[in-house]
């Protein structure tokens, strides 16, 4: 049951029963491993924290995070009990085959409109941009385009929107 009364019981009730919810994960379907993993891993500073095969249904999981690589438990059931305690990790999703399809996956920003962004925190906005560009990365918009200026939106390699933002500078554009 949906509370409507801020501060009343049942308001509490809610609030205690979801207390220990967050965002654990964000699923994007990939064509090529390899290229995906290259962009999130050596572009975006991400690591792979688990990898799920599953041959009988011709599918592979990559879970990505901002994570170190020490922390990430050796013991195969103790690290997919981890990755899955992790907050805001991006699941990669291969179906296999898929990159010999020609029909890249759908982004959801045109018609039909839909899913839009991730969004990635850095210290400075126009650093991270510069080495993008220095990496060749495709970009939607540039800190500078447009009216809201100090932010960016780069594409992953299924051309996956990515919102490059500081979290100190954000202030001042909303």
């Amino acid at each position: 049951r949906p509370c409507r009364r801020p501060g009343s019981r049942g308001c509490a009730r809610v609030a205690a029963l979801v207390r220990d919810f967050m965002m654990q994960q964000t699923m994007l379907r990939i064509k090529d491993p390899k290229k995906s993993l290259e962009f999130y891993t050596k572009i975006l500073g991400m690591t792979l924290l688990s990898k799920c095969d599953f041959p009988a249904m011709k599918f592979s999981l990559y879970f990505m995070g901002f994570e170190e690589k020490k922390d990430i438990p050796k013991d195969p059931k103790e690290r997919i009990a981890w990755t899955f305690s992790r907050k805001a990790t991006i699941e990669l999703t291969h179906n296999w085959g898929t990159e010999n399809d020609e029909r890249p996956y759908h982004n959801g920003n045109s018609d039909p409109r839909g899913f839009g962004h991730i969004g990635v925190a850095v210290p400075d906005v126009y650093s991270a941009c510069k080495r993008f560009e220095e990496l060749g990365v495709t970009f939607v918009k540039k800190p500078d385009d447009g009216k809201m200026k100090g932010l960016a939106f780069i594409q992953d390699p299924d051309g996956y929107w990515i919102e490059i933002l500081s979290p100190n500078t954000m202030g001042s554009l909303v």
